[in-house]
């Protein structure tokens, strides 16, 4: 069955340097009631980077306790050494989950055939169903969509994370989708145009907020009714580029502390605490006064 509708990259909170638990059991709580279709723990907006062996296994293992069974869950498993990715991918196949999202191999720029081969590696070694992330902006390597054609001939391959970055190629792929392969997009602004393509949902960091709003789209689209879907979606279309105008989680933090949701808006460096214009922009759209 394709992946598909509003899936939560959730944040990982922090409070004097370690995990806040508390606010992540609070937090999975809060948005399994919300209409989403799943939650992927330990991608970049969980701030994967900053934590260790020790925590990325705890963070599993927390997740489905607080979870229950609830909502299905995808752990990000991702690096730029291949044999690096396939040992952290078997710890996490140890955990009743349902895959994996990993990102395209970073920094050494591999090339296509590297791309395939790495994949192609994970899924095998592994057995674990996968979601490739597209995101060169950031890996500083477009995955091709010849590459992707390629990918999705594995039956573990079942779908992608465009953050591709360029519209051509998107379109491209949605007007070309691989059979059984979902495409789910990571730029959480193109949410609307991706669904009206036929794209099967989104991994959205900007979720955290308004996410029945969000759910609420992707169900009127997915019903025919694309002009009602367009009406909720000026509703959310305005606070999205506020939540990535600093680097992402860190708005998010702000306005999950703001409603109630995280005792702390802290972070592990080298990300930092949003700018005070940027606060103020986010209680004027977002209107966190009215909760306070």
């Amino acid at each position: 069955m394709p992946i598909s509708g509003v899936w939560l990259p959730i944040i990982t909170p922090f409070i004097d340097g370690k995990i806040d638990y508390t606010s992540y059991k609070r937090l999975i709580d809060h948005y399994a009631d919300k209409g989403i279709s799943g939650l992927i723990p330990l991608g970049t907006t969980g701030e994967i980077p900053t934590l260790t062996d020790y925590e990325f296994e705890e963070m599993i293992e927390k997740t489905l306790e607080f979870n229950k069974g609830r909502l299905p869950i995808y752990v990000g498993v991702g690096g730029n050494y291949t044999a690096k990715v396939i040992n952290k991918a078997k710890i996490a196949k140890k955990y009743p989950i349902e895959g994996i999202l990993s990102v395209c191999p970073y920094y050494n720029r591999p090339s296509q055939e590297g791309i395939y081969r790495h994949f192609i590696s994970i899924a095998e070694e592994t057995g674990l169903n996968i979601i490739v992330y597209n995101i060169p902006y950031r890996t500083g390597t477009n995955i091709e969509n010849e590459t992707l054609y390629r990918l999705a001939e594995h039956k573990n391959i079942v779908g992608l994370k465009d953050s591709c970055g360029d519209i051509k190629q998107t379109m491209a792929l949605l007007l070309n989708r691989p059979e059984n392969f979902s495409i789910l997009t990571g730029e959480d602004i193109l949410f609307y145009l991706t669904l009206t393509l036929g794209g099967q949902g989104g991994i959205l960091a900007s979720s955290h907020l308004k996410t029945e709003l969000f759910v609420d789209v992707y169900n009127k689209v997915k019903n025919n009714d694309q002009n009602a879907a367009l009406k909720t979606w000026r509703q959310l279309y305005p606070f999205i580029p506020l939540l990535f105008k600093e680097p992402n989680p860190a708005p998010i933090k702000y306005c999950l502390k703001e409603l109630g949701l995280l005792d702390s808006d802290e972070l592990r460096l080298p990300l930092t605490q949003i700018t005070d214009p940027l606060k103020e922009k986010l209680d004027q759209v977002l209107n966190f006064r009215k909760y306070k």
